[in-house]
C-alpha cells in the first residue's frame, strides 16, 4: 500500500489517496497544511519530440523512443501519444514500426505510450496551411496505406488529422471512425462545407486550432470560425505564448466551454534544450529563445513548439480559467479519447503527478511523478 497525499485543484482541498497496485483504492481527507498540488499525470496526444530525440528523424529506433517518454515523463507527462509528421510511406512503416517494438520491450513505455498519433499526409498542400510538413510527401487519404500503418504497429494509430478538403475525405473519415479512430481536422484551407460533411462522417477533433492554417482568411465565414461553433468538435491548442495570443486563445478556450478543449505541446525535438541557435533538417537554422520561443532565423516564422506542456498548464490557468479547468485540459478532457484516462477517482491507474504552483508562476513544477502507482 502507498499513501500519497496532495491538494485537489478542483476544491483546494488537501487529499490523502490510498493507492493498491496500480489503482487508487481510497480517497480521504488529507493532513492540514499541505502545500503541494494533486492531480492525474498530465496527458500530451501530440508531441514530435522533446531533449534532443526527434521522433521524425530519418532511422528513428526503439531506444530513441523510449528515452523520450523518459524525457517527457520527468515533465510530468505520464501518458503520451508519439506524433509521425508527413513522411513518404516508407518512413512511415520505420517509425510505427519503432514506436510498436519498443512498447514490447518494457512494460512502463507500453503503459506510457497509448498511441499514435499521425498528423499528415493527408493534409493540405497550400502554403500556410502545410506548416513545415514536407510538400513532396503529402498524399490524398488512402484507406490501404492506413491499414499498412496499422499492421507495421499493431493497430496503435489513434489519431490521425487530416484537412477534409480531399474529394474522398468523408469516405476515409467514416471507416476510421467505425474502427475506432479519432479523426482530427488540421493543417487545412478546407471551407466551412467540408468541415461540416467531415464531422457528418465522423471527425471528432481539431488539431492545434488556429495553427497550421494561412497567414490571413475572410473575415467570415472561415475554416476557424466553423470549426469553434461546431459543438460535435473538441479541439486541441498549444498554449505556449507563442503559438497563439493570449486574447485568441482566452476566445477560442471559451468557445469549447473548457470541457472541450485539449492542451497539447507539440514539441519538436529542440524542445527541453538549451537556447541558442541550431541547424534542422526541417527549418533550416533556428533559434530558441530562453523563453521557449522557436523560430526560423531572420523569419517572423514559427519552427515548432518547445515548451513542455505544463508551461501550457500555467498559461491558462493565469488566463482567467483557473487551475482546476486547466489540470483537466491536460488530463481528462484527452484522456477521454484514450478509455477513460486522467482521472482522479477510485478505481483509476494511479497515475499521478503532484507539483507546485502558485498564481503568477510560468509553469507547474513536478515534485513527485507515479505511474501505475510507481514512482518515477
Amino acid at each position: 500500500m502507498t499513501i500519497v497525499t496532495g491538494r485537489d485543484p478542483a476544491s483546494g482541498r488537501s487529499l490523502r489517496l490510498r493507492l493498491e497496485g496500480e489503482r487508487i483504492a481510497a480517497i480521504d481527507p488529507g493532513p492540514p497544511g499541505e502545500r503541494a498540488w494533486i492531480a492525474p499525470g498530465l496527458i500530451d496526444i501530440q508531441t514530435n519530440g522533446y531533449a534532443g530525440y526527434d521522433l521524425n528523424a530519418t532511422g528513428l529506433t526503439p531506444e530513441i523512443v523510449a528515452a523520450f517518454v523518459r524525457a517527457v515523463r520527468r515533465e510530468g507527462v505520464t501518458t503520451v501519444l508519439p506524433t509521425l509528421i508527413t513522411a513518404p510511406p516508407g518512413a512511415f512503416l520505420t517509425a510505427l514500426a519503432a514506436i510498436a517494438t519498443a512498447r514490447e520491450a518494457e512494460p512502463a513505455i507500453r503503459h506510457a505510450i497509448a498511441g499514435i498519433h499521425v498528423e499528415g499526409p493527408h493534409i493540405s498542400p497550400e502554403e500556410g496551411a502545410r506548416g513545415a510538413h514536407p510538400l513532396a510527401s503529402i498524399r490524398p487519404p488512402d484507406l490501404g496505406e492506413f491499414e499498412a500503418w496499422q499492421r507495421a504497429c499493431g493497430g496503435l494509430v489513434r489519431i490521425v488529422t487530416l484537412s477534409p478538403h480531399w474529394p474522398g475525405a468523408p469516405d476515409y473519415i467514416r471507416v476510421l471512425a467505425a474502427r475506432g479512430v479519432h479523426v482530427a481536422i488540421g493543417h487545412t484551407h478546407a471551407g466551412p462545407e467540408a468541415i461540416t460533411a467531415a464531422v457528418a462522417a465522423g471527425a471528432t477533433l481539431s488539431t492545434h486550432l488556429g495553427n497550421g492554417v494561412a497567414a490571413t482568411l475572410p473575415r467570415h465565414p472561415n475554416l476557424i470560425w466553423a470549426q469553434l461553433a461546431e459543438d460535435r468538435l473538441s479541439a486541441s491548442f498549444i498554449a505556449d505564448g507563442h503559438h497563439l495570443p493570449d486574447d485568441t486563445l482566452r476566445a477560442m478556450l471559451r468557445a469549447k466551454e473548457s470541457r472541450r478543449a485539449i492542451l497539447v505541446s507539440d514539441t519538436a525535438a529542440l524542445g527541453g534544450m538549451p537556447p541558442g541557435l541550431y541547424d534542422q533538417p526541417i527549418g533550416g537554422r533556428v533559434e530558441l529563445t530562453p523563453g521557449g520561443r522557436l523560430g526560423i532565423v531572420d523569419t517572423p516564422y514559427l519552427a515548432g513548439a518547445a515548451l513542455p506542456l505544463r508551461h501550457g498548464v500555467a498559461r491558462v490557468a493565469a488566463l482567467g480559467f483557473g487551475l482546476s479547468a486547466a489540470v483537466a485540459m491536460a488530463t481528462r478532457n484527452p484522456g477521454r479519447l484514450l478509455g477513460g484516462r486522467g482521472q482522479l477517482a477510485i478505481g483509476a491507474c494511479a497515475d499521478l503527478l503532484r507539483f507546485a504552483w502558485a498564481p503568477g508562476d510560468g509553469a507547474i513544477r513536478p515534485l513527485d511523478i507515479l505511474t501505475r502507482g510507481q514512482p518515477v
